[in-house]
């Protein structure tokens, strides 16, 4: 009898198989490939593995649709063996490269093939999700075939009508033994979604934990109707001009003329129902009220919050604080200000705004550096080591344009000139981490902790030192619970009364 409940591994957070399903030309591996850029972004290791790829490293000449007829004895040797070689990569990829999701980007058309998945998922302990996508619009089937499969190496020495043709007759070998997933009866038990007619209508069955229903969530909210994005920063500020970082300042005089030209360039690009966004702050506002266009304030593009370091030059930060500019040179992505944030918890502070643009069509987003690096690396399926680094110019308009598996992008800039805010990577930090670094965030799991630099005495040696000092503390005090990250020593404030009040309490002499 054929394995039909899901997997049910024990731990809450095993590792997940992403099983894609469906016909060929169906938008599997564009859903793989801009699921696995998500995720990656929001800091869950994850990692497609396409068995067509496989399978044209094992047979380097694709002749013809015959590989794929379902009598072809030898062929469908070779198919499964191709699937097999994925798995394996898949499990050594959960297992011992820290990995934690895997798409699993196949047709697995067949009750026999997602079988063997699950049989493998349950001897692994690794949960299993499915994600069917079904469409039987034939326009949108010719669309996707002439758009993608033929520029595919399959057809690399071969002219359109002829690949065409080939490729359809690929779909119907595949048609005959289709069997869908059928989560009213013989899948009920299993974790899915179906994607019908490219996001017209969702079929959810099942989902087991948070991931899951963010990718639902994520699914859910994409789109395959062309549109363009614009990004662009603020026109140069008060601030930028003085090299300072944060703040609230308002535009300098070269700045307002950015916000006339980005007007201009608007108007040229006569796109319908253009949305505008910007941030809550003041320079971002002044640009987008020279475009004479309604537009929304998000407070999620407000730009990284440097804490203590707010409205500071790099070169007052490094003379007030020499360890927290030492240690955000070393990770800058990790990171966290004193009081304020990370590239990470921007990322995570963007997320919202990720999802709103794949809902809509054409949008401006006028913001600034750390957001729009964030939101660049998203589109451009950037590392988070890459992401500190991008450069993103004043008064300069980033262009993106959705294509098959990823985003074109155009910089087009305005010709006003600007203050180059663009700090390099140092090169200490292009040797690799350094074993002293702290992190202030947590950490995802793709990342291994690295040595923690010890920042305070240990708890036990300051409440002796406290008990020895009825008037006041060390410095150095610890301000979150053991285990967790702690704060840079610039925001860290002696309370006196509070930590004596508590030392006392729990260690009583």
């Amino acid at each position: 009898m054929p394995f039909r409940k899901a997997c049910g591994p024990q731990l809450a957070n095993s590792p997940t198989v992403i099983v894609m399903v469906g016909l060929p030309a169906r938008g599997k591996t564009y859903i793989s490939k801009k699921l696995t850029r998500y995720l990656n972004w929001i800091g869950v290791p994850t990692k497609v593995f396409n068995v067509g790829e496989y399978r044209r490293e094992a047979v380097k000449h694709y002749s013809s649709y015959d590989f794929f007829r379902p009598d072809n004895e030898e062929a469908m040797k070779v198919r499964r063996q191709c699937a097999l070689a994925a798995l394996r990569d898949v499990k050594l990829y959960l297992t011992e490269e820290a990995g934690q999701i895997a798409v699993f980007d196949a047709t697995n058309t067949t009750r026999e093939r997602r079988g063997m998945i699950l049989n493998f998922a349950k001897e692994n302990g690794f949960k299993v999700f499915f994600i069917e996508s079904v469409c039987n619009d034939p326009t949108v089937v010719a669309t996707n075939v002439m758009e993608v499969k033929l520029s595919s190496p399959d057809y690399r020495d071969c002219n359109s009508t002829d690949a065409m043709e080939d490729f359809m007759k690929r779909i119907n070998c595949y048609q005959a033994s289709y069997q869908p997933l059928d989560p009213d009866d013989y899948d009920r038990e299993l974790s899915l979604i179906k994607v019908i007619d490219v996001g017209r209508r969702f079929l959810v069955n099942r989902v087991q934990d948070h991931i899951q229903s963010r990718i639902v969530y994520y699914l859910m909210n994409i789109h395959v109707q062309p549109r363009t994005i614009y990004l662009c920063r603020h026109g140069e500020s008060e601030f930028n001009l003085k090299g300072k970082i944060g703040g609230d300042s308002g535009l300098s005089n070269r700045g307002k003329k950015f916000a006339l030209a980005l007007n201009k360039f608007v108007e040229e690009q006569n796109l319908k129902d253009l949305k505008v966004w910007t941030s809550q702050l003041k320079r971002t506002i002044q640009t987008a009220e020279a475009l004479q266009l309604p537009y929304e304030q998000w407070k999620a593009l407000n730009e990284i919050d440097a804490g203590v370091c707010e409205e500071m030059t790099y070169e007052e930060i490094r003379e007030q604080h020499p360890e927290e500019f030492a240690l955000r040179d070393q990770d800058k992505y990790y990171y966290r200000y004193p009081s304020g944030e990370s590239y990470q918890d921007l990322v995570q502070r963007l997320e919202p705004v990720i999802m709103e643009l794949e809902r809509q069509e054409n949008v401006l987003v006028i913001c600034h550096q750390a957001v729009m690096r964030c939101l660049l690396a998203y589109f451009l399926d950037k590392s988070a080591d890459e992401m500190p680094y991008l450069k993103c110019p004043l008064h300069t308009v980033l262009k993106l344009t959705p294509v098959a598996y990823g985003c074109r992008v155009e910089s087009i800039s305005l010709n006003v000139e600007a203050v180059n805010t663009h700090r390099e990577r140092p090169e200490e930090a292009k040797k690799g981490p350094n074993p002293l670094m702290r992190r202030n965030s947590v950490t995802p799991l793709a990342s291994p902790e690295p040595t923690k630099k010890p920042r305070i005495n240990s708890f036990e040696e300051h409440v002796a030192v406290s008990s020895a000092l009825p008037g006041c503390v060390p410095q150095e005090v610890p301000t979150q619970l053991p285990g967790q990250p702690l704060l840079g020593k610039a925001c860290l404030r002696p309370v006196c009364h509070f930590l004596k009040v508590f030392s006392l309490l729990i260690f009583p002499r």
